[in-house]
């Protein structure tokens, strides 16, 4: 049986270094959810910037955004703003900022904060159109807010973090001595192709690139892992625990709402190649059509 000693040890290592890293700091803010904080500041002053230019106002200070807690951000107009550009622009400056969750947005009237219109994230993504769209914006002050629906946020529990680690360290050591042996990582891949056609687009998978047509598109590691999945079982309706289990289960949580963005993404890319189609069953999974 062969056992992979730099696998262990860097279990071991995640482990240490999971303990002592809340125990250093104390605090359960570490430093990717203050820059995922910092990239949603940014994508609400370009949002409000767009809508006050868009409403002929290029003269009034932008107001700070506001972080009210609870993965919860707010940008304050003190005049109305067209609503039905609001959506497509939220969007762009996420993709923007590479910001991958999901998200609420409520229109909220500044002096009794009473809701006035809203959406969820989905409606945008998969039908390009949100509730109260073509509704007028009255005169006055309001509030943009928007709730990250998975938000990069960690625990100041002690107890939490031990069980984690312990849990984590526990599963990884049983299954590279029990299991099976863990293989390293040349012999993982030998044989594997470099390139996976389908349509007139091809997946480099080692390269993460996605060959559209005539268009090269760079992909992150998650769009390749789900491309790649999809390129292997063309025409087939895949499920979507199934996708969820093979592309997320090494994050150890398994996000519904995230499968959607990536799809859409993807879906964007392939338009450079007629042949091919990511289509939505709903209800049930996608499936990468080949025409």
């Amino acid at each position: 049986m062969y056992v992979n000693k730099k696998v262990v040890f860097a279990l071991l290592l995640w482990g240490l270094t999971a303990i002592a890293l809340p125990l250093l700091a104390g605090s359960g803010e570490g430093p990717d959810y203050h820059r995922q904080s910092e990239k949603v500041n940014l994508a609400l002053r370009r949002v409000a910037h767009l809508l006050m230019e868009e409403a002929g106002d290029t003269v009034t200070r932008i107001p700070p955004v506001a972080f009210t807690g609870d993965a919860t951000w707010q940008v304050r107009l003190e005049h109305a703003f067209n609503y039905d550009r609001l959506p497509a622009l939220l969007h762009q400056s996420f993709e923007l900022h590479q910001i991958n969750t999901g998200y609420d947005v409520a229109v909220l009237d500044c002096p009794s904060g009473e809701l006035q219109l809203g959406y969820n994230y989905i409606d945008f993504v998969e039908n390009g159109t949100v509730p109260c769209g073509g509704r007028d914006v009255q005169a006055g002050c309001y509030v943009i807010q928007v709730t990250l629906i998975e938000p990069h946020t960690s625990t100041n529990s002690f107890l939490f973090w031990w069980l984690l680690v312990g849990g984590s360290l526990l599963a990884g050591v049983v299954y590279l001595l029990l299991k099976r042996p863990f293989l390293p990582a040349a012999a993982a891949v030998a044989g594997e192709s470099s390139q996976i056609p389908f349509g007139h687009s091809a997946l480099a998978v080692h390269e993460q690139t996605l060959i559209a047509g005539a268009v090269r598109h760079s992909l992150t590691y998650r769009e390749a892992k789900l491309l790649r999945l999809f390129a292997t079982h063309p025409n087939q309706l895949l499920e979507r625990d199934i996708i969820l289990e093979q592309v997320w289960q090494d994050e150890g949580i398994m996000v519904g709402r995230s499968l959607d963005v990536f799809v859409s993404r993807l879906r964007k890319m392939l338009r450079d190649d007629p042949t091919v189609r990511l289509v939505s069953v709903h209800g049930v999974g996608y499936r990468l059509e080949i025409i």
